[in-house]
């Protein structure tokens, strides 16, 4: 029976590490994709590590995170430690008080905590930063080490430090050569706890940082709202960087052993190693010191963007620092209303990327300030279409960045265009299509579907219309069994992977020009003609290099490197014409132009009231289709 057993437990073995390395595996492998897809091979290619190494984005985001979590593992193995040897000396309830407080933390939810730390922040008026990261990973790493510490002095006779001193030992000695060496595996585990939490760490250090400084939790995070091949570089880079420490960790103390050197430090063998590692992060992560601080802007110049995540050219701001000498700090946001809010709390930025319901909103409320159109040279550079739109029909607050609409992308082998053209958006309810179709996780983008399938407008505050269209979407998630996404449509529809789905041109284009089976269509009952814009701030502390920020984005090579590399329609005519021309990145592909000529297409206006009915609306549909699955 044993020998039986035996090829079936070492398969299990076998299953259960493929299970836990074949992503790493496969990530490692398509970091060497020479096309953008991130499910398709297309040609082995160093592409994307070359990205990665001029992105001074992302290496600056690489030494934030092993400069955090290398200061934050220090300090809190130092206190953990140190506090975890004074309770053990402390009294009973004291301890066992000091305990319970400590377990708080590890099992209190990552998301209340961060907002704990935000608010402390806030509140205390500290500028969120490199400092606000750290001292929250210090603060969230000590119960983890303290956690691992306490066994061990559990484990140790209690009158160890006694008979120590008994024997002419300082307390310090007593401390230093004979309690922390007892409990060194603990203080080891504690740090590398502590260390791979910090390195882990996205929502605290979503919420306690600002300026500009990211993590690699945080740069992945934004980079994997648009495909970007990047992702697979910086995170191969990565596990080749923790695999280099684990084998120094782990070879250092044998070969130490084996040469009997120092002898005298034979119990503390993790310290060399632990150097070693550093060191070899030191040296690896230097250039995203340098990428970090090599801007050295003219006359103290810094100029704050607040777009959205993966929304600018690759060379863009690195293009503009050269020609301003000017340092550019980007944030990313991934919501109007996500904006909005910092907006609203009075959190300075110098240009902002709203699309145009918020645009509107914003200059209702007073938070932006009128351009200078004297220090502006673009305007005559950008398409007709998209300016003198109803949320600012002068342009006196905003200047186009992106347009588009939004649509039906199709599996051309699977949806035929005679169904949509009798369809429109009422395909979503052919039960031919069942089980075979994307939403798009966005109330005010899926309301409009709803809205124009039945003959109304997307603007309407009829509640009855808006009842409608809720009674619309509710029979569409019970009985066609959609699944409801976001970003990810972008890559799944490349892949075929569903018939049909709501989608952004922008990203419609992106599809296409991946696999030529996908097409988009425009219902003729109607779509949204959105736009994104920029705009300055009502409080911006640098509107005159905002202007000149705005002037650079929208000329030829700007605009060219934005629209060509993010997918979006650019703002500027001549781009516009050169990447759907002859040669062109996008020629035959209609979703990269806009439609302009159809009297149901409509801009979002924006209303309140309205969109408070939308969004509890919306929450209602998501439950329902929950409830159907």
């Amino acid at each position: 029976m044993k020998k039986e057993k035996r090829p079936l437990g070492k398969i299990l073995i076998i299953l259960m590490i493929l299970f836990f390395y074949l992503p790493i595996i496969y990530m490692i492998i398509f970091s060497f994709n020479e096309g953008k897809s991130l499910t398709t091979f297309t040609g082995f290619s160093m592409r994307w590590y070359q990205h990665m190494l001029e992105s001074r984005d992302m290496m600056a985001s690489l030494y934030t995170t092993f400069s955090v979590a290398l200061i934050a593992t220090l300090i809190s193995t130092i206190v953990g430690t140190i506090s975890a040897i004074g309770l053990s000396k402390s009294k009973k309830i004291v301890r066992d008080l000091m305990e319970q407080i400590n377990n708080f933390p590890l099992m209190n939810p990552e998301i209340v905590t961060a907002i704990g730390f935000m608010l402390l922040f806030i509140t205390l008026q500290i500028e969120k930063g490199f400092v606000t990261m750290l001292l929250a990973h210090i603060a969230f790493c000590i119960p983890y080490v303290m956690l691992s510490v306490m066994p061990k002095i559990r484990s140790l006779d209690p009158n160890l430090a006694d008979a120590a001193m008994d024997l002419g030992a300082t307390p310090w000695q007593a401390l230093t050569k004979v309690i922390v060496p007892q409990i060194a595996p603990g203080i080891i585990s504690g740090a590398l706890i502590a260390f791979t939490m910090s390195v882990d760490d996205f929502i605290i250090s979503y919420f306690v940082t600002g300026g500009g400084i990211k993590n690699l939790s945080i740069m992945v995070y934004t980079m994997s709202k648009r495909v970007n091949p990047s992702i697979n570089a910086i995170s191969t880079l990565v596990v080749v960087i923790i695999t280099i420490m684990l084998v120094i960790i782990n070879v250092a103390p044998m070969l130490a052993a084996k040469h009997a050197v120092h002898q005298k430090i034979r119990g503390k063998k993790w310290i060399p190693a632990l150097a070693a590692a550093a060191v070899l992060i030191g040296a690896v992560f230097f250039s995203g010191l340098r990428a970090a601080n090599s801007s050295r802007p003219y006359e103290g110049q810094t100029l704050y963007v607040y777009n959205w995540g993966e929304y600018t050219g690759e060379n863009i701001i690195q293009d503009f620092e050269e020609k301003t000498g000017a340092k550019v700090v980007m944030e990313n946001f991934d919501s109007n209303e996500q904006m909005y809010i910092k907006v609203a709390n009075g959190e300075a930025y110098d240009i902002l990327v709203p699309s145009d319901y918020m645009i509107q909103r914003l200059i209702q409320e007073d938070y932006l300030q009128k351009l200078d159109h004297d220090k502006l040279d673009c305007m005559d550079k950008l398409a007709d279409a998209v300016k003198g739109l109803p949320y600012d029909p002068e342009n006196a607050y905003s200047v186009p960045y992106f347009w588009g609409t939004v649509g039906i992308v199709y599996d051309t082998t699977k949806v035929s265009e005679e169904d949509l053209e009798n369809e429109g958006f009422n395909i979503f309810l052919d039960e031919k299509y069942k089980g075979d179709i994307y939403l798009y996780d966005s109330e005010r983008d899926s309301f409009m579907m709803a809205l124009k399938a039945l003959g109304y407008s997307m603007n309407t505050d009829d509640e009855g219309e808006l009842q409608a269209a809720y009674d619309w979407l509710v029979r569409c998630v019970q009985t066609m069994e959609p699944e409801i996404v976001t970003d990810e449509i972008i890559d799944n529809m490349a892949q075929s992977r569903k018939a049909l789905g709501l989608i952004y041109s922008g990203d419609a284009a992106y599809v296409m020009s991946e696999n030529e089976d996908m097409g988009f269509y425009l219902p003729e009952s109607g779509t949204n003609l959105w736009s994104d814009a920029m705009v300055i701030p009502a409080n911006a502390k640098n509107p005159d290099l905002a202007h000149e920020f705005i002037n650079h984005v929208c000329a030829y090579e700007g605009a060219y490197d934005n629209s060509s590399y993010v997918g979006y329609t650019s703002a500027n005519q001549e781009v516009i014409d050169e990447l759907s021309g002859e040669g062109g990145d996008y020629e035959g592909i209609n979703a990269y132009l806009p439609r302009t000529d159809n009297a149901n297409d409509e801009v979002f206006v924006f209303n309140d009231e309205t969109r408070k009915i939308i969004s509890n609306l919306w929450s209602k549909v998501k439950i329902a289709a929950s409830n159907a699955h």
